[in-house]
């Protein structure tokens, strides 16, 4: 089959591997969508922390089904969306039901192989129902995930003032969710054009792009801070100025994951009283409630996607959209 393959910092080439087989508890699925996201930028660009080369990247998959064990309950011919966190299921994580971080979890296209590949093998339990939706929409649902997990963790809800700094897909997901939630959302981001972009898609509100972030954020909330504060920038500089940006009482987010130290004032974060919170990854719980969304016309899919390649043309694409990201909110690999 052919498969994508970053072999390292820079370098990706499409070559040749053995077919992957189904076998006693894994299906074998053809990949048709693959998103594009930050995790695989980082991985071409050397900057990912928990990662060895050479990977086949790809997590964000709308796969078909072409061979599956009986009783797997998965049907041959259907397209499923892929939860691509396989954890163990025995862990002090997962028996408190946060699989999502697991002690030895292995994320798709990062800790193993992912699906810029003609075929894969994995975990029927990994295989998520997601009806009536199409493959656009189904390769959209892992990085929505993300958004809406944090929400989730954060318990954002109806009255809360919302902050969403950095726009990109997973910004996005956040801001779109929070919404969905009931808050009231803005976003900031030196991206004027990713901040028009939430404002359209996630109906936030752009805080000026330009100038100082804390005095903007002071402004808009005579004074106060935000009640909640998402951080999904990627931004070490901008995840430890996120602290300012909270209110008294309020909640502070880290959904973006740098390989970087981050430190804050104890005697603000005390004064405050605030609560530091980390958001990982997505439950199947995350993918159900935004297949939901999807499938209620909550999300503008359509609009999130664009641009598109191909399986060949991506070894020359993704380098371009690693570094030129004008116009780009999310890419996706189409394999015929």
């Amino acid at each position: 089959m052919d498969a994508l393959i970053c072999s390292q910092p820079g370098s990706l080439e499409l070559v040749q591997m053995p077919d992957p087989r189904a076998g006693s508890d894994a299906v074998l699925v053809r990949p048709r969508r693959v998103g594009i996201c930050g995790t695989d930028y980082h991985i071409y660009q050397g900057k990912h922390p928990y990662l060895e080369y050479p990977r086949v990247m790809g997590h964000e998959l709308a796969v078909e089904v072409v061979e599956a064990p009986t009783g797997s309950g998965v049907t041959p011919g259907e397209t499923y969306v892929v939860n691509p966190y396989l954890s163990c299921g025995r862990c002090i994580a997962c028996r408190v039901g946060k699989p999502n971080c697991c002690v030895s979890i292995s994320v798709l296209g990062v800790h193993q192989d992912g699906g810029m590949a003609e075929l894969l093998s994995l975990p029927a339990a990994n295989l998520v129902s997601a009806e009536g939706l199409s493959a656009d929409e189904c390769a959209s649902v892992e990085f929505l995930s993300i958004g809406a997990h944090a929400v989730r963790r954060s318990g954002v809800s109806s009255g809360d003032n919302v902050l969403v700094v950095g726009t990109g897909p997973i910004g996005l997901g956040v801001a779109l969710f929070a919404r969905l939630a009931g808050a009231a959302v803005a976003v900031f981001d030196r991206d004027a054009e990713r901040a028009s972009a939430a404002q359209s898609i996630a109906g936030a509100v752009p805080l000026p792009s330009q100038g100082d972030v804390l005095q903007s954020v002071l402004a808009f909330t005579n004074g106060d801070g935000f009640g909640v504060a998402f951080d999904a920038t990627g931004s070490q500089a901008a995840m430890q100025g996120g602290f300012d940006l909270v209110a008294h009482g309020g909640r502070y987010v880290l959904v973006s994951v740098v390989k970087d130290s981050i430190s804050f004032s104890d005697p603000d974060f005390h004064r405050k009283e605030m609560a530091l919170l980390a958001s990982r990854n997505a439950t199947t719980a995350d993918f159900e409630h935004v297949i939901a969304a999807i499938r209620n016309g909550e999300v503008p899919v359509a609009h999130l996607i664009t641009h598109r390649t191909s399986l060949g043309n991506a070894v020359h694409d993704i380098p371009v959209w690693a570094t030129q990201k004008t116009g780009l909110i999310k890419a996706i690999i189409e394999i015929a």
